[in-house]
């Protein structure tokens, strides 16, 4: 019972290595919460944790029991332990696997093929775009991409998941019937109709700092590797990158400008021997080796730019061939290729129709 599982969490100095090892040394919960002294004591525990096990949560703390339980049927949310069949299998292999994970939307046997994507909040406009393509791709080939509904690389890796009709799991470092960022609420309900919401943090805890770096593991656990795509020296998005690597996790990064801050990380973990990645096909290609002949099948070629629609005209391709990841003015194209303000002007309109320029704010646009 899910009230087991609860009352050991709320036993002061058992933690989750403590959980999660004596429930599976005695194969549920309730059967730790039986057991005497002694024999607690002979499966490892020291006398004060057998004690206080013993004892159980205090009054306080079986009042909050009673009202996360209320929380969980009234929000719907769906509560799986290591000891489920359902529980992922590559996370339940890592180290320190969370007891207790708490799912809106929708985990299926699809997100075994799954890839991290993480990076920036305070992300360039270049990285943004660079993500939502290899979110794409990967999404198209088949694969789910996972990350932390952060603000920047976060965000647009969910949202290129999304547009590419695919799958996508989003890890949050708070409560489930919380959202954080609040403004990525709209985000998280998409994310919930195409994929799930995932946490190992109670029922209406706040986002506190020290829950992302445990968050992290969640990210690199669920996934096949980690990718990042944009990060400063010592983000959060390198922890991420350091506990694939612990996990046994493939470890990718998007190689970036020399004085970019923003870079700086990526390129320290090429350094390092991270995989230089510069599109979806060279994850692909890393890991289908990898996978199982059941898993392999499942994965589709990406890359490839799929081209839609009519050939690009000339002064289109000239507009085109003026723009590239970094965003660019009006007024810079109208230097580089010589044309009219108007014409410009309309030939960007006729491209960002064909999906082949994004348009940011302050009429700048980029290549996508």
């Amino acid at each position: 019972m899910l009230e087991h599982w609860l009352c050991l969490r709320a036993i002061d100095g058992v933690g989750d290595l403590t959980i999660v090892r004596l429930v599976r040394a005695w194969r549920s919960p309730e059967a730790v919460l039986c057991a005497s002294r002694d024999e607690l004591i002979q499966s490892g525990c020291s006398p004060l944790l057998a004690d206080a096990i013993r004892r159980g949560p205090d009054r306080s703390s079986s009042r909050s029991i009673e009202r996360e339980i209320q929380a969980i049927e009234r929000e719907h949310v769906e509560v799986r332990s290591v000891l489920d069949s359902r529980y992922p299998a590559r996370l339940n292999m890592i180290a320190d696997p969370p007891p207790l994970l708490y799912i809106t939307g929708t985990l299926t046997e699809q997100d075994e093929l799954a890839v991290a994507i993480v990076g920036a909040r305070r992300a360039t406009a270049a990285g943004r775009a660079v993500t939502e393509e290899l979110s794409h791709d990967l999404a198209e080939a088949g694969m789910t991409v996972v990350s932390g509904l952060a603000r920047g690389i976060d965000a647009a890796a969910h949202r290129g998941a999304l547009a590419a009709g695919g799958r996508t799991i989003a890890v949050l470092g708070c409560g489930i019937d919380r959202t954080y960022p609040s403004e990525h609420e709209q985000l998280r309900r998409q994310i919930e109709e195409r994929g799930a919401i995932v946490s190992e943090v109670a029922m209406g805890v706040a986002p506190h700092s020290h829950h992302f770096p445990r968050r992290n593991r969640i990210i690199s656990g669920l996934s096949l590797g980690v990718i990042v795509t944009e990060a400063a020296v010592g983000s959060g998005s390198l922890i991420t990158a350091r506990l694939a690597a612990e996990q046994g996790r493939e470890v990718f990064a998007v190689p970036g400008f020399v004085k970019q801050d923003t870079s700086r990380g990526t390129n320290a973990l090429l350094k390092e021997g991270a995989a230089l990645i510069e599109c979806a096909q060279d994850v692909i290609d890393a890991l289908l080796p990898q996978l199982e002949p059941a898993l392999r099948v499942r994965v589709q070629p990406s890359c490839e730019k799929k081209v839609s629609g009519d050939p690009l005209g000339k002064e289109e391709q000239l507009v085109y061939d003026a723009l590239s990841y970094d965003p660019s003015t009006v007024d810079d194209v109208v230097a580089s290729t010589r044309l009219s303000v108007s014409i410009v002007i309309g030939l960007l309109l006729s491209l960002e129709l064909r999906q082949q320029v994004t348009q940011l704010p302050g009429q700048r646009y980029l290549r996508t």
